[in-house]
C-alpha cells in the first residue's frame, strides 16, 4: 500500500515530513541500538502523583531475572483492578518508561494497579524470550494478587503495537491452559501476523512504521524458528490462532494507513464470529502510533477518548459488576 502526505488527516500532515525522516532509524540495526541507548536513560522514572516501584520477579524458562515496573494511585487503600501492560517496539525497541504517559492515563481513567515487564527484545533473545518474559509476568501477577492489592480473577492486558501483539499470543495462552482468569484485553493497533500479506502490510511507505521496520522486527523475532525450519505457533503470531472462542472481551483500534490495518481488522472479525465482544475503531488518514506520539493533535484526541472512555466501561462491566463472581 502506498501511502502519501495528502492521504494523512489534515491534523497529522505537518508530522510527515519528520515522521518520514524518523522511520530510518527503525529499518535498520544501528538505528535500532541508538534508539535504545537513548531509551535506556529512561529507566527508573516514575509518574508525578502515581507510586512507582521496581523489582525483579524470577524468570520460569531458564532466563534472566525479569525487570518489572509497578505503578499504583498513591495512598491505594482497596483492592483495585490489576493489568499487566506490555509495550511497544516492534519486537525491538524500549521499556516500560517509554510509556508512562499511556500507563498515566489508564490509572486516571479508572485506579488500576498496573504491572509493565521490560521483557528481552529481539536482536537480544529471539522467540519464546518476550513471550515468555511476558507470560511469566502475568503468572507471577496472579500469585502475588494479594502482595499488589489486586482484585484476583480479573486480570487485564493490554500493549501497543508489539505490545499489542504479545498481548494477542499472551492473552491466547492464558485462555488456553486456563492459568489466569481474564477480564478483557487491549491490543492496541496489535503487531500479529509474520506474514505480512496483506494489502495494508505490502509495500507499506508510510510514515513511522512501514513495510521495511516491519520486516526488520519479524525477522529478528522470528530468526531461530525460521532458521530451524519450524512451523510459526499463534503464540509468536497470534494472527495464526484458529480458535478465538476462548478469548476474553476485546478494545482495539488502528490508524488506516499502517502497516496492521488488516490484520487488526482480520482480528477483531474473527473475534465477533466466535461470539466475542469487542470495541473497535478504524482511524483515518492515520499513520502507526499517530496518539502517542502527537496526542495533542485532533484526531488523536479522539482516539485516547475511545480507548478511555471504553477501557473504564470495560472496567465497570466485567469487572466491578461481576466482582464477587
Amino acid at each position: 500500500m502506498k501511502v502519501t502526505k495528502e492521504m494523512h488527516n489534515k491534523g497529522l500532515q505537518p508530522t510527515y515530513a519528520i515522521m518520514k525522516m524518523s522511520s530510518r532509524l527503525i529499518m535498520n540495526r544501528i538505528g535500532i541500538s541508538l534508539l535504545n541507548a537513548n531509551s535506556a536513560r529512561s529507566k527508573g522514572r516514575n509518574i508525578e502523583g502515581i507510586e512507582g516501584e521496581e523489582r525483579f520477579i524470577p524468570s520460569r524458562n531458564g532466563g534472566p531475572d525479569i525487570r518489572v515496573r509497578i505503578f499504583r494511585p498513591a495512598a491505594q487503600t482497596e483492592n483495585l483492578p490489576g493489568m499487566l501492560y506490555i509495550h511497544g517496539g516492534g519486537y525491538l525497541l524500549g521499556n516500560p518508561e517509554d510509556f508512562l504517559s499511556v500507563i498515566k492515563r489508564f490509572i486516571d481513567a479508572r485506579p488500576c494497579v498496573v504491572v509493565a515487564p521490560d521483557y528481552r527484545k529481539a536482536y537480544d533473545a529471539p522467540y519464546p524470550a518476550a513471550f515468555n518474559d511476558c507470560y511469566d509476568t502475568l503468572l507471577w501477577m496472579n500469585e502475588n494478587v494479594k502482595q499488589l492489592g489486586i482484585i484476583p480473577n480479573k486480570l487485564i492486558i493490554a500493549g501497543h503495537s508489539s505490545g499489542g501483539g504479545l498481548t494477542a499470543a499472551v492473552t491466547l495462552k492464558a485462555t488456553d491452559t486456563g492459568d489466569v482468569k481474564l477480564a478483557f484485553q487491549i491490543p492496541i493497533y496489535p503487531m500479529l501476523d509474520d506474514r505480512q500479506n496483506s494489502e495494508s502490510a505490502k509495500d507499506n511507505n508510510s510514515a513511522g512504521w512501514n513495510a521495511k521496520s516491519n520486516k526488520l522486527g519479524w525477522s529478528a523475532y522470528l530468526r531461530n524458528l525460521v532458521n530451524q525450519g519450524a512451523e510459526i505457533p499463534p503464540y509468536a503470531a497470534a494472527a495464526r490462532a484458529k480458535d478465538y472462542s476462548k478469548l476474553p472481551p476485546t478494545i482495539t483500534f488502528v490508524g488506516d494507513l499502517e502497516p496492521f490495518r488488516d490484520e487488526t481488522i482480520d482480528y477483531v472479525d474473527n473475534l465477533k464470529k466466535a461470539g466475542v465482544p469487542v470495541i473497535f475503531e478504524l482511524f483515518p488518514g492515520c499513520y502507526h502510533a499517530f496518539e502517542v506520539l502527537f496526542p495533542e493533535i485532533e484526531i488523536s484526541k479522539k482516539a485516547w477518548s475511545f480507548l478511555m472512555t471504553t477501557y473504564a466501561a470495560y472496567v465497570d462491566q466485567f469487572i466491578y459488576s461481576n466482582k464477587a463472581a
